[in-house]
């Protein structure tokens, strides 16, 4: 997801990239050049695995480390918990009702670096939150997923600013 256009993301999903660039350059960077030090040392690098995994894993690094900068500085920022309004838009925390199962299921709609599925937290540009884009406290929205289509009424939406955990139920 490199490229030009701004990306969309919340506080703390800006404020989790910025970590992890900082990690990667204070602390996995070191780790690495060590690692190739010591790889070196062991003599002959063409049959040195250990070198060459090393150079690899550098990579990958140096490469996470190009993306986190691209992203931090086409960053976003939406505050959720400085939104408000009865349409769901970016941010937005919404409590829908399963028509067919008769559960209750919550989704924050975020930028797509910060989705985790496991925290219900879908990107902005998923299936589910396309739909919901717009609608209002009791509309009815039809998701084409991948069982078939299924039908939610909206029954909250919210608007918080999301921390590393998931809201707890009560």
């Amino acid at each position: 997801m490199s490229g030009s256009g701004n990306i969309p993301m919340t506080p703390s999903g800006l404020r989790k990239l910025k970590e992890e660039l900082k990690h990667l350059q204070s602390v996995e960077r070191g780790k690495i050049s060590r690692e190739i030090e010591v790889a070196r040392a062991h003599g002959d690098l063409r049959e040195n695995a250990e070198y060459h995994a090393a150079k690899e894993k550098q990579s990958h690094i140096e490469g996470r480390i190009l993306n986190l900068n691209d992203w931090i500085a086409r960053a976003e920022v939406i505050d959720p918990a400085k939104l408000g309004g009865d349409k769901v838009v970016f941010g937005a925390t919404v409590d829908l009702l399963d028509l067919e199962s008769d559960k209750t299921v919550s989704y924050r709609l975020v930028g797509e670096l910060e989705a985790d599925l496991k925290k219900r937290w879908i990107a902005v540009t998923s299936p589910v939150a396309r739909a919901l884009i717009g609608k209002k406290k009791g509309d009815t929205v039809t998701v084409q997923s991948p069982g078939g289509t299924r039908e939610y009424d909206v029954q909250e939406i919210r608007f918080e600013d999301p921390q590393e955990e998931a809201p707890s139920e009560g």
